[in-house]
């Protein structure tokens, strides 16, 4: 490597896990042996953080979690939040109305919990093909009556908010008004979903924010991914790692590719050019 990595970051579907959702005793084995050298692994998704497996969050060679696509960085040893960039909740409420317009999954994440409507949980395959994904997704998230009712109770700012949609026309045209919208970062991670959080947030950033913490430079952050949520994280920090499973334009701006998830690329990347 022609940068010395002190920390590394791992967005989680489709990248640290398998398609199925299973983190293979072989990739814990290299982010065990990775932390044993002073590096710093940590997820780096957009799920919440009540969204991280248990296996992974319960390593304890593992502390930190960015999360919600970097609305929330956590100290697991302190439960501290580090980073917090939230989406103001009159902003949220526009787009809340929006996806309001079309027929979708609506989810509004506050403080690491994801929240969906049970009416909806119960319907998630409508919205996804991926049962893995699906079953992720009606195992973590907390079910209420009403998302909108849920919001206006809170009433209060965002981590993150996104919904899942049946068509791509949908999407394109929901995202058409939704870029209308100042003070917001849109992307997703799954090919029929908007994610939006607050203008500047993204995985990379958080990452930098907290080497700031721990004295670690852009330049010693390593970050793996898939996804168009990644694209950025990819680019902030000094060496980025696409997927070979991964949209083209992240290959495109990643510095190396590895395997597939399914070929547990990050575990094996790691292992030949961090810990070799």
């Amino acid at each position: 490597m022609k940068n010395k990595v002190r920390m590394i970051g791992m967005d989680l579907d489709g990248t640290l896990l398998k398609t199925n959702k299973e983190l293979t005793a072989y990739t814990k084995d290299v982010l065990k042996r990775a932390a044993e050298r002073g590096i710093i692994v940590m997820p780096a998704t957009g799920r919440p953080f009540s969204g991280i497996p248990k296996e992974l969050t319960g390593l304890q060679e593992i502390r930190y979690a960015v999360t919600a696509n970097g609305a929330r960085v956590i100290d697991m040893e302190k439960n501290e939040v580090i980073v917090e960039e939230l989406l103001a909740y009159d902003i949220a409420e526009v787009i809340l109305t929006i996806f309001e317009r079309y027929d979708t999954f609506r989810e509004i994440y506050y403080h690491g919990i994801g929240y969906a409507s049970k009416k909806a949980l119960t319907r998630i395959d409508k919205y996804l093909n991926i049962t893995a994904m699906a079953d992720y997704i009606t195992s973590t998230r907390v079910p209420v009556d009403d998302v909108r009712a849920k919001f206006e109770e809170m009433n209060q700012p965002v981590d993150k908010i996104q919904a899942l949609f049946t068509s791509v026309e949908d999407r394109d045209a929901a995202r058409k008004e939704i870029e209308e919208v100042s003070g917001i970062e849109i992307t997703g991670a799954l090919p029929m979903n908007l994610e939006i959080n607050a203008a500047g947030v993204n995985k990379g950033k958080a990452m930098i924010e907290l080497g700031k913490v721990l004295g670690i430079p852009r330049e010693e952050i390593m970050a793996f991914g898939d996804g168009n949520n990644d694209l950025k994280m990819l680019k902030e920090v000094g060496t980025g790692v696409a997927m070979e499973n991964a949209i083209p334009s992240l290959k495109e701006a990643a510095d190396y590719v590895t395997l597939s998830n399914d070929e547990e690329g990050v575990a094996k990347f790691i292992e030949k050019y961090v810990l070799d």
